[in-house]
């Protein structure tokens, strides 16, 4: 049985690798795709079905029993959408999309991008595809941007930008994200709007000047817009092929220092937020995805655990005028215990809550705030949270969460003054209770009887002595 549909990449998250100027409109849970021909190609069951402004995209159930890797169908291929009829029988089955594909001479979806097949050519035909959603979602609405993002044929729009701007930077790589299709927030609703705009913007010319230069107006901040989505595309193919390069300190003086440039990125926002118009039911789960892929840089700057509270600024910012609440944030950190991603929520004792990698290691915070502690000046004086920051290099209210766990387990004391919280090494474990008054030449009660014997605060270690 062959393959017949495309690949598709996904994040660790599970969430697909959306290509050039890609947006996705709308998504359906638990939907089959069915070729008519079972015989000779295979059928997918129970996945998540996605419609881009360039694909239809399944995505394999998270349950499922065998494993099946994501597929994709280029809106390219697709030669017709069959209307929905409805009749007696529909309802009593589950509802169905048909539409027409067209397959190469090898066997698989017409794929435009990779350059094989053709799809008018003499060796190609028409498999009709069918997608049968099982489960609950607004099967018409999709039906319907199914039938906008087909017409509206921005795949055509991007090859055209992409190799208009190719051919002016000398450079086949893509170096810009919207080609004036898309707001600044990366609305898929502009494909058709700009569309609209440009026809009746003509007949505004010859008719209202005044309507005529507002609009211009509006397409001089479009073009500003549109630059700086270009300005944080480079950006980010400076830092993918600076990390692999031995160069890299040659682009960081053209381009600035890397957390800069990370920092420019993230205010720039992302091109394709999820939203509950183009989720719908699976709102929170798509949202806690496109958030363990969204927080993976601010972890690594943060040296693997981050505030909750900062994240949700960060992510706020970057979805631009798309903004969740609060309770979506905690929701979709708590879908994390459910599903395979590289990051989880974790609450401190205190109520603090967190992100931080599954691969973050106590013990490691540990050893170095051990290693603060005994240091001959923490010694005598202590440590407070803004020194174990410095060390940890995170925010002083990380670092007292740190310490207060590592008091928890036994390793630091804690001293409560007006100036604040002073934590100690913890010397107890050390001490016979047997014989209080007995003090080992090793160990690190000895070396804090030297510690503060040269301070002239000597008599405070006579109890010891």
């Amino acid at each position: 049985m062959s393959n017949f549909f495309s690949k598709a990449e996904v994040t660790s998250s599970g969430r697909p690798v959306l290509l050039h100027n890609e947006v996705e409109c709308h998504l359906l849970s638990a939907v089959d795709l069915e070729p008519e021909d079972h015989r000779h190609f295979s059928l997918l069951k129970s996945g998540l079905l996605i419609l881009t402004t360039h694909r239809l995209i399944w995505l394999p159930s998270s349950s499922a029993s065998t494993p099946t890797s994501a597929s994709a169908i280029p809106l390219a291929a697709i030669s017709h959408i069959f209307s929905s009829k409805k009749s007696l029988k529909s309802v009593f089955h589950s509802p169905r999309i048909r539409f027409q594909v067209l397959v190469s001479s090898d066997g698989r979806v017409f794929d435009p991008s990779s350059g094989s097949g053709s799809s008018s050519g003499s060796g190609s035909r028409s498999v009709v595809v069918t997608a049968v959603i099982r489960g609950k979602g607004d099967c018409d609405g999709f039906l319907v941007k199914f039938w906008d993002s087909w017409r509206a044929r921005a795949w055509e729009t991007t090859k055209i930008s992409s190799s208009g701007s190719g051919s002016a930077s000398g450079s086949g790589a893509a170096t810009g994200i919207g080609g004036g299709l898309y707001s600044s927030d990366g609305s898929v609703r502009m494909v058709g709007v700009a569309g609209i705009l440009r026809k009746e913007q003509e007949m505004w010319e010859s008719t209202d000047k005044s309507l005529q230069d507002a609009f211009q107006d509006l397409n001089a901040l479009m073009s500003k817009a549109k630059e700086m989505v270009m300005l944080a595309e480079k950006m980010r193919q400076k830092l993918l092929s600076g990390t692999s390069s031995q160069t890299s300190g040659t682009n960081d003086e053209d381009m600035g220092s890397k957390e800069e440039m990370q920092d420019w990125l993230l205010s720039v926002g992302i091109i394709s937020p999820v939203t509950k118009e183009s989720a719908g039911a699976l709102y929170h789960q798509q949202l806690s995805r496109q958030l363990a892929d969204f927080v993976r840089i601010p972890l690594e700057r943060a040296g693997g655990m981050i505030n909750l509270i900062d994240a949700y600024c960060l992510f706020n910012r970057a979805r631009g005028t798309e903004l969740i609440s609060p309770d979506d944030m905690l929701q979709a950190c708590s879908l994390w215990e459910k599903f395979d991603v590289p990051v989880m929520l974790r609450k401190f004792d205190s109520g603090v809550m967190v992100i931080q990698n599954k691969s973050h290691s106590d013990e490691e915070v540990f050893a170095r705030i051990k290693s603060l502690v005994t240091k001959p000046e923490a010694l005598r004086t202590g440590i407070s949270p803004t020194d174990a920051a410095m060390t940890l290099g995170i925010a002083p209210a990380m670092a007292k969460e740190h310490l207060l766990t590592a008091e928890s387990k036994g390793l630091l004391c804690r001293d409560i003054s007006p100036d604040g919280f002073r934590f100690y090494i913890n010397l107890f474990p050390e001490i016979d209770p047997c014989n209080m008054y007995f003090v080992k030449d090793y160990g690190i009660c000895s070396t804090w009887i030297k510690a503060v014997s040269t301070t002239g605060i000597g008599e405070r270690s006579s109890t010891f002595r």
